[in-house]
């Protein structure tokens, strides 16, 4: 008996004190904590990767990755004055008219993928977590997915066909071994998949969509699930309530995971463990965690038509960085590897500059939230907007900051908060001489220094603003390019 008492004890304790169960109706769902990581993590690599990654063009301005979409429709949207048969008129000239979409999946071969050096350099960049698209809108699957290769009737993932190698498998592991976070990228929607329709959708979920997901999480326990392409179906017709429960309450990952709000056509910025935005540059405030993701260039997957005018320079890659952390929210920024798997280097370039950057200023980006000010402007007009885009480039925020139009004003400074009275100060510009930090009361235990600088920083009081002195920097004391953060200790 006492065995038995102690046994019982010990089954009690094990369990963990927030497990609940959770019923599928968004008014439970939506009672689920967000794991806390993602909230402090601020900073992801998004790898667009899959049959798109063979041609690798589009007209600039717009989505590779959408190749097949603007091939079979003859229509495009995005930045730009299209016809529609852009990617037709180039598909049939390089491949040929009778080269169909499919046939891209045997060049698909990945033959320098090394999922090892892929992790070494996310970690150089002072990425947390990674998300890969384990299948995009084609139904393409990079891993031995039966569900894929069935209801095409063909071999439809990269373990039959291509590669040969289970990509996802190998992807995990890498990442898990190089402490990062994974994350899985899947589409809902599939152009071609026959049960893709309005009549068959039930069949759709039932069939292929929840077992796939099923067995994606079953096998790889991601970190973090990023759904997307919903369409006009509604979360009833994809049972995201049920898919949702099972993911919370069955599932490997149900008390790590997090997901996105993309689930369908009326979850979104309404139900998830955070909120997206895409290719934006608005201000936001939202009551849960939240994420903007856009490309280095104008398009996720690698697009080889685009030049280096098209990239964002590494200086808009950092305010954009730090002007999403000031407002609550991470980056989630993209790259695309080749079809062979090798990343470009302009776009290891720029991660390995990011992560530079975030060596010197990390801890005012790190497990940061929201100060009572997020942004400082100058005098002027606030309400700098981009003319006629439909994605907002990231060299926008430039004109924002350092390079305005005249008559508009800029952020000074973006404001993060690390907590214990600690208030970090980031500058888009290297200050000099005296600097004013407006609204910032210091007290008696105030203290400030630069970030990577070994002077001494003075201040002093001035009515309701902190007026900062920095002293000479010679060329060789430059702690960073790019902005430069203000760490103040015990200020109100």
């Amino acid at each position: 008996m006492k065995t038995l008492c102690l046994l019982y004890f010990l089954f009690l304790f094990s369990i963990s004190p927030n497990a609940q169960s959770y019923t599928p109706d968004w008014q439970s769902l939506d009672k689920r904590p967000s794991p806390s990581w993602f909230k402090d993590a601020k900073f992801g690599i998004f790898i667009h990767w899959g049959l798109y990654s063979v041609p690798m063009w589009s007209p600039k301005g717009t989505y590779e990755e959408w190749y097949k979409y603007w091939l079979d429709n003859k229509k495009l949207f995005g930045n730009g004055n299209f016809t529609g048969t852009e990617v037709y008129d180039y598909h049939t000239k390089t491949y040929g008219a009778d080269f169909e979409y499919g046939q891209f999946a045997r060049m698909f071969k990945a033959q320098d993928y090394d999922p090892v050096a892929w992790a070494a350099l996310f970690r150089k960049s002072g990425a947390k977590y990674i998300v890969l698209t384990t299948k995009h809108h084609e139904g393409f699957a990079l891993w031995p997915s039966k569900e894929a290769s069935r209801d095409y009737g063909r071999p439809w993932n990269s373990m039959e066909i291509g590669a040969h190698r289970d990509l996802v498998g190998e992807y995990a592991e890498a990442l898990r071994q190089a402490n990062l976070k994974v994350g899985c990228y899947f589409s809902l929607r599939e152009w071609d998949n026959p049960l893709y329709k309005p009549e068959t959708m039930e069949l759709f979920v039932d069939r292929h969509l929840f077992p796939q997901l099923k067995d994606l999480v079953n096998n790889y326990k991601p970190d973090l699930i990023w759904v997307d392409g919903p369409d006009q179906y509604n979360d009833k017709q994809w049972k995201t309530p049920e898919i949702l429960a099972w993911l919370y309450n069955e599932s490997p990952v149900k008390d790590s995971v997090v997901v996105n709000d993309r689930w369908a056509s009326n979850t979104g910025q309404r139900h998830g463990d955070f909120y997206t935005r895409e290719y934006s540059n608005t201000n936001s405030t939202f009551e849960k965690p939240w994420e903007e993701c856009r490309g280095i260039g104008f398009s996720f997957g690698f697009n080889q038509n685009e030049d280096l005018e098209d990239y964002t320079q590494p200086q808009a890659l950092v305010l954009t960085l730090v002007n999403i952390v000031c407002q609550g929210g991470n980056l989630l920024l993209g790259i695309g590897p080749t079809a062979n798997g090798k990343i470009p280097p302009i776009m290891q370039e720029r991660l390995l500059q990011i992560g530079k950057w975030l060596e010197v200023n990390g801890e005012a980006i790190y497990g940061s939230r929201p100060w009572k000010q997020n942004i400082q402007w100058s005098k002027g007009d606030q309400n700098w907007k981009p003319q006629g885009k439909h994605y907002v480039s990231g060299n926008e925020i430039l004109k924002q900051t350092v390079n305005p139009e005249p008559g508009y004003a800029v952020k000074e400074v973006f404001f993060t908060t690390g907590g214990d009275d600690c208030v970090y100060a980031i500058l888009p510009r290297i200050p000099k001489g005296n600097f004013t930090l407006k609204n910032v009361q210091a007290t008696s235990k105030t203290k400030v220094c630069l970030l990577g600088l070994k002077k001494k920083v003075t201040w002093k009081q001035k009515g309701k603003d902190l007026i900062v002195n920095i002293p000479l920097i010679a060329f060789d004391e430059i702690p960073c390019d790019y902005a430069w953060t203000l760490k103040l200790e015990h200020v109100r």
